[in-house]
């Protein structure tokens, strides 16, 4: 199927990847090749070096007679063994490229074009209260895989909150421990279009391959996407299957639960729920501080306490709004020459810092209107159920919304010790999912509050 004389002319390094530039001798060349040849060539050259790669034709006029070497080495070659040996041996060989690392299907079978994160780790992930009993899990099954009732692992929560990192780590972990297991990481958005193209091209068989017979770990990112279409879903169905009679571990992580995914069949979403389910939240002030902090140690950066703390508040909506923040106000000090001061910080991020605030007394206010109590009743040391609840769910909105601390929180109470606050939080986190009542008054506190905040 090679046509000569076709160049590589130069491997480039471009914002959407590496590509290949060829040249070839004319338009006709250029425009057969493009028609059906160029699909091809994408996906061999991106299999062989485990990366994904385009081709440039570029028409360069170099060139013998167009007949020779369009017509009789390439149309001719099959009708003609000695001539297509012949232009065999003049093929260039492959670029001299830097080996890519070996860490998707990492074996001697056909590598994947997705690769784990080396810098996605246990040891480099912050825990918190928001994200511990996931990174309990993951943890468990990287030294586990394949463990009876938590296959699979569905880990769920909001873009930026560590869903990649969890999954990026378990993955590391199990080719350090067991590097015999071929770990396949993919996103939902490749294995959707890897299987539309397979099916278009007749080559299903080689799709059920990849992902059956040369992976024992599957892990899958952003599966949310895979309502868009009924074939990709029936393999991915089948996939679970296969991997599940095999005792072989399938983690996915997604932005939201799979009842919440809309079009996704029953039967998928029944198998997502079948293992464990583990809820990623937003982190609260203290785990905020503690992941600026060692970011900032990562990146050199030295942070006066009070911009920690400012950062921390301010960055609410994600992880990775938070270490945007910290790059922002880092570059912003280089580029100007000056050092980091929270006058510095809030000049940069005062875009960030323009919402209407909200106080202790203003949920708690909130709080007793719609749990029909008066406001001194939630500082009371009443133990009336009603009360408690209402007294509860006010600290857990408190805690959520303005970021005190434990001890603050207590005294807006009446004086209530640290511990009580800490056991309240947690009763109203672990009932929310059991007490769709509980559930649907903090839904309609926390929208009360967003009117009013405007985030």
């Amino acid at each position: 199927m090679w046509f000569e004389p076709t160049d590589l002319l130069k491997v480039e390094d471009r914002q959407s990847g590496r590509c290949f530039v060829l040249g070839v001798p004319s338009e006709l060349h250029k425009y057969w090749i493009s028609q059906n040849l160029l699909d091809r060539l994408c996906s061999e050259i991106s299999s062989f070096y485990n990366s994904p790669f385009e081709v440039e034709l570029i028409v360069t006029g170099s060139s013998d007679s167009l007949d020779e070497s369009f017509g009789i080495d390439g149309l001719e070659s099959e009708n003609n063994p000695e001539k297509a040996a012949q232009s065999q041996t003049d093929l260039p060989k492959p670029p001299s490229l830097p080996p890519q690392p070996t860490v998707s299907f990492h074996s001697n079978q056909a590598q994947h074009r997705e690769v784990l994160n080396p810098d996605y780790t246990f040891s480099t992930f912050v825990v918190g209260r928001n994200n511990e009993f996931a990174h309990a899990a993951s943890f468990n099954i990287a030294e586990h895989p394949g463990s009876e009732g938590y296959n699979p692992l569905f880990i769920c929560g909001p873009t930026g909150m560590g869903k990649t990192h969890l999954l990026n780590a378990v993955g590391n972990h199990i080719r350090q421990k067991f590097p015999h297991l071929r770990i396949g990481y993919v996103s939902a958005e490749r294995f959707l279009n890897e299987c539309i193209s397979s099916i278009r091209r007749n080559e299903m068989d080689k799709f059920r391959m990849r992902y059956r017979d040369r992976c024992d770990v599957l892990l899958m990112d952003d599966i949310q996407i895979l309502g868009r279409g009924e074939a990709v879903q029936e393999e991915f169905f089948h996939t679970l299957n296969d991997f599940f009679d095999k005792g072989q571990q399938v983690i996915v992580a997604s932005d939201r639960m799979p009842k919440d995914i809309k079009s996704l069949e029953d039967r998928i979403r029944t198998r997502l729920e079948w293992g464990l389910i583990a809820d990623i939240q937003m982190p609260d002030i203290e785990t905020r501080v503690a992941i600026l902090r060692y970011k900032a140690e990562r990146k050199n950066i030295r942070l006066p306490n009070e911009v920690v703390a400012y950062l921390a508040r301010i960055s609410k909506r994600s992880i990775r709004e938070l270490e945007g923040n910290l790059n922002k106000v880092k570059m912003f000090s280089e580029l100007q020459g000056l050092g980091i001061n929270l006058d510095l910080a809030r000049r940069v991020l005062a875009t960030h810092d323009d919402t209407t605030t909200i106080s202790i007394e203003d949920i708690q206010k909130l709080t007793a209107d719609h749990f029909k109590v008066r406001v001194s009743d939630l500082k009371s040391k009443s133990r009336t159920q009603p009360l408690v609840t209402a007294r509860q769910t006010a600290m857990f909105l408190i805690k959520k919304h303005l970021d005190r601390s434990l001890v603050e929180i207590g005294r807006a109470f009446g004086g209530k010790d640290h511990t009580t606050v800490m056991n309240a939080l947690r009763r109203i986190e672990s009932s929310q999912s059991k007490d769709s009542d509980l559930k649907r008054d903090i839904e309609d506190l926390e929208n009360r509050i967003h009117n009013i905040t405007g985030v």
